[in-house]
């Protein structure tokens, strides 16, 4: 049997990554005195000037924020400001902090205000109490996430761009920015209050209690046809967001030929125990360093599309267990997909 590992010449980016993330601590050692010194005199811009080229060094798409601490005084927070491409590297940057202190803490993204009805920000010059700010909200049946509309007395003043920004930017604040990515769907800044509008505090619970209703694994079946008009069927958790696996950039995908088919090309009988049995396996073997997260069978193949955290040995431990595959010789591939793209389809 052969196994063919391919690794895509982009996992350079990962070490350049890591890196940029290295040199902006040690800058930050070197730095924190004065961005104290500057943040004790009340100089919040000047300070917010000083750390914007240092994060541009990581990657320019980051976006740095100085708040208010939930333990530590205050609170540095890089974000990927809603990229999914930057969403590791912004958790890689957080787990290469150093360790939080009275004064410092770090976050990958934006986190929930502990009193958003008191918050009061500012949007081009206005100011945007978030108390003021009503929601229409609305779940389609069975989905795993929640249409928005929001509104507020000055958005009819704002331009598309600022009301949109604003409204995302109070929901980052009212359940964290990673909360948003994970349970909201459509959001539209509306110029009127959407009927049935409730005072924006609520969104927590309402989310809280959308969450309860998708805890556990769940996998969805579904059915289709592949560009040639063959037909396919394909497995997929069920939700499947990226945010939930954040360090889970690296896609391995291991194609499994099977013999034993039905008419359709499907896996039948034996090739199909054979299938679960392997899945199993994988898994088991997998651990917390990947996770799978769709499989498609189709024409006598099988593709099960892997996430791993590249710095872990994730693609070691799936070539191992594509090793034990003995009906055919499967092939195992690894490439670079922060925004999960190749599953692009059944993300939800």
């Amino acid at each position: 049997m052969r196994l063919f590992g391919h690794e895509s010449d982009e996992a350079g980016a990962g070490r350049a990554g890591d890196a940029a993330i290295a040199g902006f601590w040690a800058w930050w050692a070197a730095t924190r005195p004065e961005v104290d010194a500057l943040l004790e005199a009340g100089g919040v811009a000047a300070a917010d000037e000083l750390l914007a080229p240092a994060i541009a060094a990581v990657h320019p798409g980051l976006v740095a924020e100085i708040t208010p601490g939930r333990e530590a005084l205050r609170s540095l927070v890089v974000s990927c400001d809603g990229d999914p491409e930057l969403r590791p590297l912004a958790h890689r940057w957080a787990l290469a902090a150093p360790p939080p202190d009275a004064l410092w803490e770090f976050h990958p993204s934006r986190q929930a205000s502990s009193h958003p009805a008191d918050l009061v920000l500012e949007v081009d010059g206005r100011e945007f109490a978030l108390g003021k700010l009503v929601l229409g909200l609305r779940v389609p049946p069975g989905a795993p996430r929640m249409d928005v509309s929001a509104y507020h007395p000055i958005f009819p003043d704002l331009g598309d761009e600022s009301r949109t920004e604003a409204a995302f930017l109070a929901l980052d604040r009212l359940i964290g920015e990673d909360e948003v990515a994970r349970w909201i769907g459509d959001l539209t800044a509306a110029t009127a209050p959407p009927i049935d509008a409730v005072p924006a505090v609520y969104l927590p619970a309402m989310v809280a209690d959308l969450a309860a209703e998708h805890q556990g694994e769940q996998w969805a079946v579904l059915t289709g046809q592949t560009a040639g008009g063959a037909p396919l069927v394909a497995a997929t958790r069920y939700p499947l967001r990226p945010v939930d696996h954040p360090l889970f950039d690296r896609h391995i995908a291991i194609t499994l030929p099977y013999a034993e088919r039905d008419p359709d090309g499907l896996p039948a009988g034996d090739a199909a125990e054979a299938l679960r049995a392997f899945e199993e396996r994988l898994t088991a073997r997998l651990g917390d360093t990947a996770v799978l997260a769709v499989h498609m069978s189709s024409e006598g193949n099988r593709v099960l599309h892997v996430y791993g955290d590249p710095s872990t040995d994730a693609v070691q431990r799936a070539e191992e267990v594509a090793e034990t595959w003995t009906d055919g010789t499967p092939t195992v591939e690894s490439t670079p997909d922060p925004g999960w793209l190749v599953v692009s389809p059944f993300l939800t």
